[in-house]
């Protein structure tokens, strides 16, 4: 499997018990692989994975895999704190049929580079699934070297690739210029879409994609089809709504953008609020220049 294109970071719905509400992922699912994305994504940052005990987020892995039933590849986000939660998420997505798995930096702690390729290394070992890196050091205060990841990349053939979410363009290149022909370089931070394809990236892991996924579809169709003036123009026109992660506390804003379109997307998991009205003022007209019927 080669993953490529659009991938929706999909929002996990909780229902107002803030239990699991698998119809309304079911409904997500649909609506993003009818939009024409190339593969979903769950139990990640926008899926908030941090707010999920083990066993829910293998029940969403299960949940997304027979209810995709082959027709994109699905991703299942793996990261946690400790190794061994880690290696234990990869088993299970792989044992719930996931195509791949995405295992961002440990949070809270600061661990050193030998720490780094241990963790990863023992992941690639526990599956024999493609899997991704994930640098987003907004969130982890971990940076991932471009050496460290060549360096897995080179030691582990399933370590396919990197979700770069450092918003480094220079990193970004760096990731493709140190690592085997095949890595696959995706881009994490949606406001450099285009950018990163125009780097040698192979496309992009969106959370913004729940909210519009046919612009995002288009800004990489537009780029294969050597439009690069119309895929910049539709890079430009999704740059607010990126920017607008920072109302509220991440994800907030895509669940009450969700909300505001009559889609399921759930409630947040407390502590995390709905936007304030003054938030949700400023996001309407973002919503609506987008062609959004707010």
């Amino acid at each position: 499997m080669q993953l490529y294109g659009i991938i929706p970071a999909l929002v996990t719905p909780f229902d107002a018990q803030e239990e699991l509400d698998l119809d309304s992922l079911r409904w997500m699912l649909d609506y993003v692989i009818e939009a024409g994305v190339h593969a979903v994504f769950v139990s990640g940052s926008a899926g908030e994975a941090f707010a999920m005990s083990i066993p829910e987020r293998i029940k969403v892995f299960e949940t997304t895999v027979q209810h995709v039933a082959g027709c994109v590849p699905v991703g299942a986000g793996t990261g946690a704190t400790t190794t061994r939660d880690v290696v234990t998420l990869c088993r299970a997505a792989e044992a719930a049929g996931c195509d791949y798995v995405s295992i961002i930096t440990p949070s809270f702690i600061k661990p050193s580079a030998e720490e780094l390729y241990d963790h990863f290394a023992a992941a690639a070992e526990s599956v024999t699934l493609p899997v991704l890196l994930y640098g987003n050091p907004a969130r982890t205060n971990i940076s991932l070297p471009a050496e460290l990841v060549a360096r897995l990349a080179r030691d582990y053939p399933n370590i396919k690739g990197i979700k770069d979410s450092s918003g480094d363009l220079q990193l970004f290149a760096a990731y493709i210029r140190e690592c085997p022909s095949d890595f696959r370089a995706i881009m994490g931070r949606d406001s450099l879409v285009l950018a990163a394809l125009m780097y040698g990236g192979v496309g992009a892991i969106s959370a913004t994609a729940n909210i519009v996924p046919q612009v995002l579809v288009k800004i990489y169709d537009s780029f294969r089809a050597g439009d690069l003036q119309e895929a910049l123009r539709l890079q430009r026109l999704l740059n607010p709504l990126r920017e607008a992660f920072s109302l509220g506390t991440f994800p907030a804003m895509i669940k009450h953008a969700l909300r505001l379109l009559g889609r399921p997307g759930g409630m947040l998991r407390r502590p995390l609020k709905p936007l304030s009205g003054a938030d949700e003022a400023r996001l309407v007209p973002i919503l609506r220049n987008l062609g959004c019927q707010v």
